[in-house]
């Protein structure tokens, strides 16, 4: 079948999500049928898996000045099911890597000469809404 070895490709080339691979055969005229049984089949032989492509995306993403939230919501934007996205953003971000977000997060606030970081109820308000942890918003708060 002319569509598994396409998919296959781009698979080889990188990780995909199911959507995301959808897209691509759908570009290249496969009919929808035949894309949901490759797409179906690939996934029972563990060739892409939604969970571990946005594992691998947000480490790939974890270096940019990003905040928890908008992390979220480009995996969503990229097909992924909010139980994937959500658990996959538990299992890459622990407390340290989620710390080094946020003084980033903050840093870029600080640039932009936002009130939000001179009020430490205003920051913490903004860093909950941006999907920081609390554990680790109270402890940056408690080290400046």
């Amino acid at each position: 079948m002319q569509a598994e070895k396409t998919a296959l490709r781009l698979i080889a080339r990188a990780e995909q999500n199911s959507n995301g691979l959808r897209r691509k055969l759908e570009k290249r005229g496969y009919e929808s049928a035949c894309i949901t049984e490759v797409i179906n089949r690939l996934i029972e032989n563990n060739l892409i898996n939604d969970f571990r492509f946005a594992c691998l995306w947000l480490e790939s993403r974890l270096r940019l000045t990003r905040s928890p939230r908008q992390l979220l919501f480009s995996l969503r934007s990229r097909g992924i099911e909010q139980d994937d996205a959500q658990n996959a953003l538990k299992k890459v971000l622990d407390d340290e890597i989620e710390f080094s977000l946020l003084e980033r997060f903050v840093k870029k606030l600080a640039r932009k000469k936002n009130s939000q970081t001179e009020n430490a109820r205003l920051l913490k308000i903004t860093l909950k809404n941006e999907g920081f942890s609390l554990g680790v918003i109270r402890r940056f708060l408690n080290d400046e």
